[in-house]
């Protein structure tokens, strides 16, 4: 299936909705603090937006930096929180997050970390960019492999690939130090696979969108504080806490959009000093 083509029309009635929660940044207490911000609190704002104007999701999915202080509480309230909402939910790591933790709490059957998404036509890939101890992002020997073989398995299915760092430069200098790291490696194996349909990540706190050779790229805001596009040193935007929302066709087409809260719950602290 070409990135351009159209299924039958069985197919094209088929839409898969998900929802994108990125950079949650919470605590073990839940009064705890990312600039100002109580995280816990930004979060629920965000996911009451989401329930009540987008209708029916049928995944949700976290695209890492998710426990700020890679505390065990703090996984075991997300992974609490997000199954009591009744979606199926999906994760990956970030650069902040613990990651033999958050797999060894969440990783129980019902939330699992799957390389391959079956729940749909769509192919939804996910993988780990973490290095230990680093910001950046890299796909190891494994991840690559895994990536050639999930889209080699189904060739005619569409794919949204899914991770927590940017594979393609977003246009703020400091942040995109700490982008994917091996971009050629991973570029090598999407372009051999047409039904590519898009590549979404987290990590770099505000809205990004733009294209490659006919696949969608999608960077998407955080549920607590944003970044501010195209600065070359850390800064904060004044933009609020937010989430994405994906309509998957399964003609290959994508719909995606952002929504943001009205406002800040708490004054935020501006600073260039980072976090």
């Amino acid at each position: 299936m070409s990135r351009s083509s159209a299924g039958d029309p069985e197919r094209e009635a088929t839409v898969f909705r998900v929802l994108q929660l990125t950079d949650t940044h919470l605590y073990a207490d839940p009064d705890g603090r990312l600039l100002g911000q109580r995280t816990h609190q930004t979060l629920e704002l965000v996911l009451d937006l989401a329930f009540r104007t987008l209708g029916h999701i049928d995944l949700i999915l976290l695209t890492g930096d998710l426990i700020h202080d890679e505390s065990p509480e703090g996984y075991r309230y997300l992974k609490q929180r997000m199954t009591a909402l009744g979606a199926p939910w999906r994760f990956l790591p970030g650069n902040h997050d613990n990651d033999s933790v958050m797999t060894r709490i969440f990783d129980d059957g019902s939330s699992s970390m799957e390389t391959s998404i079956l729940e749909s036509v769509w192919n939804l890939v996910l993988l780990s960019s973490i290095i230990p101890g680093e910001d950046g992002g890299h796909l190891d020997a494994e991840q690559l492999r895994l990536l050639q073989e999930s889209l080699a398995a189904r060739p005619d299915d569409p794919a949204l690939i899914c991770l927590h760092h940017q594979p393609v430069p977003v246009g703020s200098a400091w942040i995109d130090t700490m982008a994917l790291k091996n971009q050629e490696a991973f570029f090598e194996i999407i372009d051999r696979h047409p039904q590519v349909g898009g590549i979404l990540w987290g990590h770099i706190h505000q809205e990004f969108s733009s294209s490659r050779k006919g696949v969608r790229l999608l960077g998407s805001p955080s549920t607590c504080v944003q970044f501010l596009p195209e600065s070359k040193d850390f800064a904060l935007d004044t933009r609020t806490p937010g989430l994405r929302w994906l309509e998957l066709h399964s003609d290959g087409r994508i719909d995606t959009g952002v929504a943001r809260i009205d406002s800040y719950p708490d004054p935020l602290v501006l600073t260039n000093r980072g976090y």
